[in-house]
């Protein structure tokens, strides 16, 4: 069975860094799957953040985290990083690991990041 172990949240002031673990098993390789990073903040709906095409490698990037941060693997240890810098108060939520095959999605249980101003 798919399996995403997300990590990596916490609280951070405004301006800060934090940086998210999404690792990956049960047959997951990123050249096979999409991997994604979404977010859940209290009240709204879940947002995608920043993904990863398994088919060319190519960045996705939401406009609201461009440029801040930065998704990146390591495929000798099956895993997703996301990369958080210069972190604001809107960027506070449960952050989701995804990964995508043939229109099928998997999550990940979520880590909470609380971004305090």
């Amino acid at each position: 069975d798919v399996q995403l172990q997300a990590s990596g949240g916490g609280l951070v002031q405004a301006g800060g860094s934090l940086r998210l673990s999404c690792a990956a098993s049960g047959g997951v390789t990123f050249d096979r799957y999409a991997i994604g990073w979404f977010r859940q903040a209290p009240g709204k709906e879940r947002e995608g953040v920043s993904a990863m095409s398994d088919a060319d490698g190519s960045l996705y990037y939401a406009d609201s985290v461009r440029g801040r941060f930065t998704i990146s693997s390591d495929n000798a240890k099956n895993t997703v990083y996301l990369q958080m810098n210069s972190l604001k108060p809107e960027d506070s939520g449960v952050y989701y690991c995804n990964a995508r095959r043939l229109a099928v999605d998997y999550w990940g249980q979520g880590t909470l990041v609380t971004v305090s101003s």
